[in-house]
């Protein structure tokens, strides 16, 4: 699917400038030789509101290109909205301007070409290929700067969860979605793993893919199919490697495959990033008592033999209890890590005779 762009530009001739002229011209297939899929608000055919179409826009586009050739308030406005809501996926382009404002002018902006008010066609193919250069080149390096200096300066800032953001009289784009993850819900009712791959390319916005992947990802998680979970995870976390959720899951999968050392090491890093998390810790704990498992679960062995490995393997089985107590410390009301440590606490006594249940013990069986 490809990219979606919303461009923010005033409308008709204004100052001699005919802005039309430049959408159609240079903005518009400049963009689409490049893939993108370019919108302008005034080109909404339906009913509706303009200024509703642009909020939706705003909120939604993965790119906003930002005409600011003259001092249009209705342009000024969508940028700062734009800013506001999202800290990536601006573009500032211009033609006659001599200067930025101070807010703005840290940014980079395309400068393109006119004659008599519309694009000079000595230049028109250059400044189309500068375009959608740029464009790309804003896209893949996503990740590297926070655009808007909302978010750039105000660095513990988060951006708004989109799903919050239902703006009013837009119905098109949400009954849409709401199609599209009902049916990724009913192929994993039906254990169709198939179909939930190819919906996963199918979301109705390209906005929206980072969540399509990760859907697809858990309903495949659901079904038992590791591998091609894994490979749905990873293409989201191509699009945000510090997705936080896309890391956990990744974690959980490497550790369902029986990656443990992997598992264990991108665990690790995630709990680094969020030492604070007590849900990560359990993560990590799961993988080291998984790993410990995987040691001695093995059909071909006795009983005896068995029991011989658990005990010889226990540093396993008590770094996962200390993950899981740590956990636990890191958040009492999460009862998951308490339960996981009384668990294991009482299996490593009746494997080793040795006695570890301690003041703390008992007060997380009290508490779980």
């Amino acid at each position: 699917m490809a990219f979606h762009v919303f461009v923010a530009m005033p409308y008709g001739i204004k100052e001699k400038i005919n802005f039309n002229k430049i959408y159609l011209e240079l903005i518009k297939p400049g963009l689409e030789s490049a893939g993108f899929e370019v919108f302008r608000a005034d080109e909404e055919i339906r009913a509706g509101n303009i200024r509703t179409d642009m909020f939706q826009e705003l909120l939604l586009a993965d790119l906003v290109v930002v005409d600011l050739s003259i001092d249009n308030p209705n342009v000024w406005y969508e940028l700062g909205v734009r800013h506001a809501l999202r800290a990536r996926g601006v573009i500032q382009i211009q033609c006659q301007r001599e200067y930025m404002p101070f807010d703005v002018y840290v940014d980079r902006t395309l400068r393109y070409h006119i004659n008599n008010g519309r694009p000079d066609p000595a230049f028109l193919e250059n400044d189309k290929k500068a375009l959608s250069s740029l464009a790309l080149e804003t896209m893949q390096s996503w990740h590297l700067r926070k655009i808007s200096p909302v978010y750039h300066l105000l660095s513990g800032l988060n951006e708004p969860n989109w799903k919050s953001l239902h703006v009013l009289g837009t119905t098109e784009f949400w009954e849409m979605y709401t199609v599209w993850s009902n049916r990724i819900e009913l192929a994993r009712k039906k254990n169709r793993p198939g179909d939930i791959l190819l919906l996963a390319d199918e979301v109705p916005t390209y906005f929206l893919r980072l969540e399509a992947f990760y859907n697809a990802c858990k309903a495949l998680l659901y079904l038992n199919q590791y591998q091609l979970a894994i490979n749905q995870i990873d293409k989201a976390l191509q699009i945000n490697p510090k997705d936080f959720k896309s890391r956990q899951m990744k974690g959980i999968l490497l550790g369902r495959l029986k990656k443990f050392d992997e598992a264990r090491l991108w665990l690790e890093d995630l709990v680094n990033d969020y030492p604070e998390n007590a849900e990560c810790l359990g993560l990590l704990g799961r993988v080291q008592k998984d790993e410990w498992i995987n040691t001695w679960r093995k059909d071909e062995l006795t009983i005896e033999k068995k029991l011989s490995i658990a005990i010889s393997e226990s540093a396993l089985l008590k770094k996962a209890i200390k993950t899981y107590t740590n956990g636990f410390r890191k958040d009492p009301n999460n009862y998951y890590p308490g339960i996981n440590a009384i668990t294991l606490i009482f299996l490593l006594e009746h494997l080793t005779g040795e006695k570890y249940l301690n003041e703390e013990c008992r007060m997380m069986i009290a508490v779980s």
